[in-house]
């Protein structure tokens, strides 16, 4: 199985959420904290991660991007477990077993965003619609010399 894994390329994370997660720690979209959340309220860095943050399951900060990576059955184990931990402590949770079952559904959801080759970086971009919180995956595949599709550009400042 694979699973998404905070990748940070530079230090951009850090100054644009609240709290950055990790490289290399697993994550998952995280979108059920924003269920009921007043966008309205939110500062410029939670409007950010509620916009493009993956969830990393040990910080729980927040990153751009993640990797699909293969994942041992006893590290999906362990990010069940941080997450139901994460549901009982933040969001009251009525007991171990349903905070577990959430969890499970959260990662084995995010588990299948990763059907792409291992390696794969991905994107997530959320809106609030009609219905609620909207989310969309982006794609940004590899290519066959191992390098990631360009997707933005550094130029010098003309001073």
């Amino acid at each position: 199985m694979k699973f998404p894994r905070a990748m940070r390329f530079d230090v951009s994370d850090a100054n644009t959420f609240p709290l950055a997660a990790e490289s290399g720690e697993w994550a998952v979209t995280g979108t059920f904290a924003f269920a009921n959340a007043d966008l309205e309220t939110f500062s410029n860095k939670e409007q950010l991660a509620f916009k493009n943050g993956w969830l990393g399951t040990e910080s729980f900060g927040r990153v751009t991007f993640v990797e699909a990576v293969i994942i041992a059955e006893e590290q999906f184990d362990e990010v069940v477990l941080r997450l139901a931990t994460h549901f009982q402590d933040h969001y009251g949770a009525p007991d171990r077993e349903s905070a577990v079952q959430a969890a499970r559904h959260e990662a084995e959801y995010t588990a299948g965003l990763c059907d792409h080759p291992a390696g794969t970086l991905l994107a997530i971009e959320r809106e609030l619609g009609n219905e609620g919180v909207m989310e969309r995956i982006k794609v940004i595949p590899k290519h066959d010399d191992g390098a990631h599709a360009k997707i933005w550009s550094v130029v010098e400042d003309e001073e």
